[in-house]
């Protein structure tokens, strides 16, 4: 069944480890037949959520206006999210982070999302697996809260350099992900 998957990257560097990770995602799923989007949101300027339930009531998700504004309308109509980002200290980095948060404005404005599965690609420089605890855990609690069924995550530890990614095999394995989703 072709689904349309939302690809949220979290990297402002073009090119990237976890940019090109995305790629490679995207590649696979887009020759298993899904329609993809790729939404940089690392580039984008994104406040933070400041909770103050006024979501849709100027006619956009949130009251002020960001570039969330422009990504939700791509949130609305995926079947599918996936989140490909570098580890910033443990977790999400702050922009996607900010975009996540700010999800809160369907909830508000009683927008029922049609997103039924999502996945996790996530790399860093930290070469022990155990320093990605934190955003998988953050991952899967958001996978519960959201009633989203699981995909998968794959991390990929020991990368920092811009371009490091490409001497590893985990871009051949992200395409083969996205081939079989």
């Amino acid at each position: 069944m072709k689904k349309k998957i939302l690809v949220l990257t979290g990297s402002p560097r073009v090119g990237g480890n976890s940019d090109l990770l995305a790629d490679a995602f995207i590649r696979g799923a887009i020759k298993a037949g899904h329609e993809v989007f790729k939404c940089e949101v690392g580039k984008k300027n994104i406040k933070g959520c400041i909770a103050c339930n006024t979501c849709y009531s100027k006619g956009t998700p949130c009251s002020f206006d960001d570039d969330f504004n422009n990504i939700a309308p791509h949130i609305e109509k995926a079947d599918m999210i996936v989140f490909a980002t570098p580890l910033y200290w443990f977790t999400f980095p702050s922009e996607l982070k900010a975009v996540i948060d700010k999800t809160y404005s369907f909830l508000i404005g009683e927008k029922e999302l049609n997103i039924k599965e999502s996945m996790l690609l996530v790399c860093g420089e930290d070469n022990k697996e155990s320093a990605f605890d934190g955003i998988v855990s953050t991952y899967k609690l958001i996978l519960s809260y959201q009633k989203w069924t699981d995909r998968g995550h794959l991390v990929v530890p020991g990368v920092l350099n811009k371009g490091d990614i490409l001497s590893t095999d985990y871009l051949v394995r992200a395409e083969k992900i996205g081939n079989n989703i």
